[in-house]
């Protein structure tokens, strides 16, 4: 008999064909109130469950004592219970390396965007305010040349880096990692302490995990320590930023801007300080959100799912642990 799952959002019609080749599929586009009974009632009987946006709690999990395997369509896996998951010999897969570099450019839009003023002066256009030659009011800063501080230098701080010092010829430099020998050979990146980034970049730019360790990493005390003409971008986790405290340093200009892709609070409340603040350039966490990315992350997913499914070791489980425990109870 063929096992269960259960698919919850971001799936195109090949690749729901493609599971439903394999399993039987309980499709679930849209979550809402009309359909969490019939979601739940379907999650009772499921071996697995793939898809975007995923909420797992250790009530959900109770509810579903027959799933051997969570497949998310992110990158990021904070938001899960992964040592409880472990527990019961739930695997759960995530889909790294496809998004890096659709990641990085989004990031390096948001330095670009934020330090010449993009969207700022996009808006005095439209509003018919250009009526003479621009004055240093409207000035924005050179991005070349420009020290490239990178809180973080995994996968997409790498990719973001390469793109500064190859494509700009920013000096690179980076914390809250160990010594990256290759990546300093090949961009003269050099890596330091966090408190001489801070006081060194132009621009700091965050791409950390988001951990107890790192949660509110960026705080009051990390903003006095930038320049006052930095720009700050997070496309890492809203929560490694103490949020408050950075709009306290953009609203007394303890530095110059920020390009945020990610927020504490997320959608981002229409109440949000951050909404009123011109030198901020904002984004509704579309990291990696095109169409190309999001479908070879699905496809990623998919194929971590069906091999877990099939008794095959996943390539990217986030708990390989959970999968040997589930393939030895399977044997006995």
């Amino acid at each position: 008999m063929n096992k269960r799952i259960v698919a919850v959002r971001r799936l195109h019609a090949e690749h729901l064909k493609q599971l439903e080749g394999m399993f039987h599929v309980d499709y679930f586009p849209h979550l809402d109130e009309g359909n969490l009974d019939a979601y739940h009632a379907a999650l009772a009987h499921a071996h697995g469950l793939i898809g975007g946006k995923l909420s797992v709690t250790p009530a959900l999990l109770d509810g579903a004592p027959n799933l051997e395997v969570v497949a998310t369509i992110s990158v990021g896996y904070d938001n899960f219970p992964v040592d409880e998951m472990s527990r019961r010999g739930i695997v759960l897969c995530n889909t790294p390396d496809v998004l890096t570099e659709t990641t990085a450019d989004t990031g390096f839009a948001l330095i670009m965007a934020t330090v010449r003023r993009v969207p700022e002066l996009d808006r005095f256009v439209r509003e018919g305010q250009w009526q003479a030659h621009v004055e240093e009011a409207q000035f924005g800063r050179d991005v070349h040349g420009k020290t490239l501080g990178m809180v973080g230098m995994g996968r997409i701080g790498a990719a973001v880096a390469r793109r500064g010092a190859l494509g700009f010829g920013m000096p690179v430099i980076y914390s809250n990692a160990s010594p990256k020998p290759a990546l300093n050979a090949e961009l003269g990146a050099r890596c330091c302490s966090f408190e001489a980034l801070l006081a060194c970049a132009d621009v700091v730019c965050v791409t950390v995990p988001l951990t107890d360790s790192t949660r509110h990493l960026i705080d009051a005390d990390a903003f006095r320590q930038m320049k006052r003409s930095a720009i700050f971008v997070n496309i890492a986790r809203g929560p490694v930023v103490d949020e408050a405290a950075m709009i306290t340093a953009l609203q007394q200009g303890d530095i110059a801007g920020a390009g945020l892709d990610v927020f504490e609070q997320e959608p981002l409340p229409s109440s949000s300080p951050l909404l009123a603040l011109p030198q901020v350039v904002l984004l509704p966490h579309i990291g990696s959100a095109t169409h190309e990315t999001r479908s070879a992350m699905a496809q990623l997913a998919v194929d971590n799912l069906a091999l877990a499914l099939q008794g095959e070791r996943p390539p990217n489980a986030v708990n390989p642990d959970a999968f040997s425990m589930t393939s030895a109870q399977e044997k006995m």
